[in-house]
């Protein structure tokens, strides 16, 4: 609960309960980063300290959040680092003008096997697009199962429905995920 407490606290513009929240959530989030990373390449040069660092200044840059709770916070934590994995694989793409990227498919392994190949962000970042256009819980699901870690529990604190409901949008969401990325789009 002090996590709750400091999140709001915060997001009412207090930056001392930053100051204390900071050593509580930082062992989490460089979970959730190392996560993220280990789908990536050999040789990625981005670290998990490195992407939890540059999550909390594009956190912090913006005007103060009001955080339901602390699974709240982790989800957009997730979120922004996926954001900035995207970002950086764009930028690599554009450096090398597409060469070779990977398209990987999210699939039912995701849930409990981490998957040992290297994941293209832009490929999924169009496609979580595609499905937040489709059907933003489904999306919103994706974000907190995949790239937070939360639990169907979880997940169903977080958007505020039942565990069941959960489970049965997660798989379709993986199916119509998987379904987007084997197709590169096309329906």
């Amino acid at each position: 609960m002090e996590i709750t407490r400091l999140l709001a606290d915060w997001g009412r513009g207090d930056r001392s309960a930053l100051e204390q929240l900071t050593p509580l959530v930082y062992a989490e989030l460089r979970r959730i980063a190392a996560r993220q990373l280990r789908r990536e390449e050999q040789g990625h040069t981005l670290q998990p300290t490195a992407l939890v660092n540059e999550a909390f200044v594009r956190l912090c840059g913006g005007a103060p959040s009001s955080w339901q709770d602390r699974a709240h916070f982790y989800g957009v934590c997730a979120q922004v680092m996926r954001h900035i994995l995207t970002d950086h694989a764009r930028a690599q793409l554009r450096d090398k003008r597409g060469a070779g990227a990977v398209h990987l498919p999210l699939d039912a392994a995701a849930e409990t096997v981490v998957q040992e190949s290297p994941i293209d962000h832009v490929a999924l970042d169009d496609a979580l697009r595609a499905l937040e256009s489709v059907d933003p819980r489904k999306a919103r699901i994706v974000e907190l199962r995949y790239f937070t870690g939360l639990s169907i529990e979880e997940t169903a604190e977080v958007v505020d429905i039942s565990a069941m409901t959960v489970r049965r949008e997660w798989t379709r969401a993986k199916a119509w995920l998987y379904r987007e990325l084997s197709e590169g789009g096309s329906r």
